[in-house]
């Protein structure tokens, strides 16, 4: 399970349309990242599946995802920003009418177990989940 770290509060300081290009953003980083399919699960929330489960390997792919998410330089452009294109194509990387952040993630991971139904294994990677974002959140946690 991967969860945006204080979404609601990015919401509030930029707005509803820079939090979906947030989302988007996710989206694009899960969906280059190979040995994972990942899945919209509601809000700012996303399940990933690895088609493994070698713990050590698990780390290592989780330590990947939530580096290329934390070291991506989000741009929020201000309000201000020429609205025609080629005026903004020349303000695009200058730093004029841009503000860049990062964003963060939490990870809870856990290894299916023999026999276990699906919804046990998404109600243990949500308790890993909790556990990261109880430890300060921008890590991953892997629950075997």
């Amino acid at each position: 399970m991967l969860d945006v770290d204080h979404f609601k509060k990015f919401n509030d300081t930029y707005g509803h349309d820079v939090g979906d290009q947030v989302l988007k953003l996710l989206g694009s980083i899960l969906g280059s990242i190979k040995g994972l399919t990942a899945y919209r699960y509601g809000g700012e929330e996303f399940t990933l599946v690895f088609s493994h489960n070698n713990p050590e390997v698990l780390e290592e792919k989780l330590e990947e995802v939530r580096l290329a998410v934390a070291e991506y330089p989000l741009v929020i452009r201000k309000p201000d920003r020429p609205s025609k294109a080629d005026t903004g194509k020349t303000q695009r990387g200058s730093g004029v009418g841009e503000k860049t952040v990062n964003v963060t993630i939490s990870l809870g991971c856990c290894i299916k177990q023999k026999g276990e139904a699906p919804m046990q294994l998404l109600k243990r990677a949500d308790e890993a989940l909790y556990a990261a974002k109880k430890a300060g959140r921008n890590i991953a946690v892997l629950k075997t």
